[in-house]
């Protein structure tokens, strides 16, 4: 998708792009994460799961029909950024997407789900102290990704700092990751898979993981794949052959002595959008 910016100044288009991007994502479901959840309502056997892969359906269909959020938990907004090589990388851009974040908060509307993390006291715009959360890269053009997590998926996600020698173990400690989780992230889910890197680096591998099309999965993701719907937690944790739609895996090197693994849980709600702003 490309906008025409409102604002011709560089804050202003990143606004407009992000409050876009903010729309797309939270009512309109990606059109492979969609093909997903159709083909397993297809091939799924158990009777109880086909009527809950229905129900996600028929939700996703009524979310676009009268514009509204997919989900009541809307989440919070993750951002991706690739700035061209002339695009200054001032704190500026940063102001641009908050106040984005801001104007998509009132006007889809979006559930206000930034808070302190003491006091809980609540911003009221999904804005605060490091949030929203802003990745930037280089890149030819100027986009706004955002990816809008929510808690129930989040809050099951887990890191691990394995032994070099655990490697064999890492689908093991992905399905096992998805048993402890059960029914709490809203399956089937997505599960996007960090390797490698350091114990921070690998935690944004995995979520950058999510960002990736699933409509197609190498041979260790399949392998992954394969062992966590064995486990027959099914939609919504009802039990089913559908617990998961992809596995998707991003690697980094990392230490001689370390095995960063981390696994960003995402539900059926695999919310993305991509604004290009024409400049």
């Amino acid at each position: 998708m490309m906008v025409h910016p409102a604002d011709s100044t560089l804050p202003g288009a990143l606004a407009d792009a992000t409050e876009r991007a903010l729309a797309e994502a939270e009512i309109r479901l990606p059109r492979d994460v969609l093909a997903a959840l159709e083909r397993a309502a297809a091939v799924e056997r158990d009777e109880i799961a086909r009527s809950e892969l229905a129900t996600i359906l028929e939700n996703i269909a009524l979310a676009e029909e009268r514009q509204v959020p997919i989900c009541q938990d809307t989440g919070v907004p993750v951002v991706y950024l690739t700035l061209p090589p002339d695009i200054p990388f001032t704190p500026s851009i940063f102001e641009g997407v908050r106040e984005g974040v801001r104007r998509a908060t009132a006007a889809i509307p979006l559930r206000p789900n930034v808070v302190d993390p003491n006091t809980r006291r609540n911003t009221g715009d999904n804005t605060g102290v490091g949030m929203p959360a802003v990745h930037v890269t280089p890149g030819d053009r100027l986009t706004v990704t955002v990816l809008p997590k929510g808690a129930g998926s989040e809050n099951a996600s887990r890191i691990g700092m394995l032994l070099p020698s655990q490697a064999a173990g890492i689908p093991r400690f992905v399905a096992e990751t998805m048993l402890i989780a059960g029914g709490r992230p809203c399956p089937p889910v997505i599960l996007g898979v960090g390797i490698g890197g350091t114990f921070d680096t690998v935690a944004a591998l995995a979520k950058e993981a999510l960002l990736l099309p699933v409509d197609t999965m190498d041979d260790y993701e399949q392998e992954i794949f394969d062992a966590v719907n064995a486990l027959g937690i099914g939609p919504m944790g009802l039990g089913g052959d559908t617990t998961a739609l992809s596995v998707k895996v991003k690697r980094a090197d990392c230490h001689t002595a370390s095995l960063p693994v981390a696994v960003n849980v995402q539900c059926w709600a695999c919310r993305r959008a991509t604004v290009e702003v024409e400049r």
